[in-house]
């Protein structure tokens, strides 16, 4: 496997508040980097089964992919897969943190072959880096009390 890493980041708010922004798609382009759409093609937030076309902007060119939940836990958990450009599944993990807190992870395991897995190291710490960020980015929105 190519990619395998976790981030995570303490956000000031209570685990029901993270969930329900983190978990709602219609959100996703607001903390996620590069992803400029997020289009919810199953209505509500994440559940097992739902479906999300995203759309991003890499190098000057947009792409758009979909991302499908395979499981969830309500205020805890969910993990989805995509195909593209790569294969990787995406975990995102909340836990209650003293203070009324919330511990946020994200979780990304994956990479393909071909060119993916020979780039795999880079890979690794490219995706980390972005998930590190988005995970500012989502603690900076909620903290700011959107």
């Amino acid at each position: 496997m190519s990619v395998d890493i976790t981030a995570e980041v303490t956000i000031e708010r209570p685990r029901a508040e993270v969930a329900a922004y983190m978990f709602d798609p219609r959100n996703d382009a607001t903390w996620t980097g590069g992803l400029v759409d997020a289009k919810p093609l199953t209505d509500g937030p994440l559940v097992t089964g739902s479906k999300v076309e995203r759309t991003s902007k890499f190098l000057g060119r947009k792409f758009s992919y979909v991302i499908e939940v395979l499981d969830h836990e309500p205020e805890a958990r969910v993990q989805m897969l995509t195909n593209e450009p790569f294969e990787m599944r995406v975990t995102y993990l909340l836990e209650d943190a003293p203070g009324g807190h919330t511990t946020t992870r994200i979780h990304c395991a994956g990479g393909g072959s071909g060119f993916f897995k020979m780039a795999g190291p880079l890979l690794s710490r490219m995706v980390k880096r972005s998930i590190q960020n988005d995970l500012l980015m989502l603690k900076e929105a909620l903290e700011a009390g959107l």
